[in-house]
This record gives C-alpha cells, structure tokens and sequence, in this order.
C-alpha cells in the first residue's frame, strides 16, 4: 500500500487551495461536490491534499469541525484490492467503519477503520 491522500476539513475549500497553491506550488487535480461537501483534491507530486468543506453543518466533516476546528482529518492508503484490505483489518481485529466497500469521492471505492483500532487515526482504504 502506498500513501493516497491526507484529507484535511476546513471551512473554506476554495481559501486553503489558494493558499496552498500559492505556497507549495500544487496544482489542483480535481474538484467536485459530494456528500454534501465541496471535495478539492491538489496534486503533492506523490499524493493528494483532500479539502473536505462541508455545505450545512450536517455530517462528519461539519461534526469534526465543531469539535476541533479545521486540520488533518484521515489517511488514505491506496489498495488495488480493498476487499483483501478489509479483510486483512478483519483478520487483525481491527474495528471496521465499513464492512464493504462503497463510493466515496473521485469514485473511488473507499473502506474507513476506525481510529480506536488505529492509534486514534481515522485511516481510509481507497482502491482506484
């Protein structure tokens, strides 16, 4: 597995990929609203930033905001088998957020683990 993305909740998108375009030189790869969220995602050179900026204050980005504020939300870890993934977690006891596979941003098949099971970060399965 290699590292796919950090996706990072903010409050304003569109502001953090300004200002990360502006001062590391990324470029954004893609852009599109899901979930009720707007999702940008800026090409690092070996990974993405995903920009997680929720619309009505309803879900888990919004509920991660009022917790914390805006930072580092997940990991994704890039898989050419997320089924074998999940059931590698499994095999480990690790407590599952998603028994199955299901679409999530770019449409890409997505699995998140919960952080209970992985040192208290909330880790992505993200198969392309």
């Amino acid at each position: 597995m290699n590292v796919d993305h950090a996706g990072i909740a903010t409050d304003d998108a569109d502001a953090l990929a300004d200002r990360y375009t502006d001062l590391f030189e990324f470029e954004v790869a893609h852009e599109e609203t899901f979930d009720g969220m707007a999702v940008v995602f800026l090409d690092c050179g070996n990974g993405y930033f995903e920009l997680l900026e929720p619309f009505d204050g309803e879900g888990a980005i919004a509920r991660y905001l009022d917790r914390g504020g805006p930072g580092i939300h997940h990991l994704a870890l890039e898989t050419n088998d997320i089924e074998g993934a999940i059931d590698r977690a499994r095999e480990h006891d690790v407590e599952l957020i998603d028994d199955e596979p299901r679409e999530g941003a770019w449409g890409h098949e997505v699995a998140f683990l919960h952080p209970e099971s992985t040192g208290g970060v909330l880790i992505e399965f993200v198969e392309h």
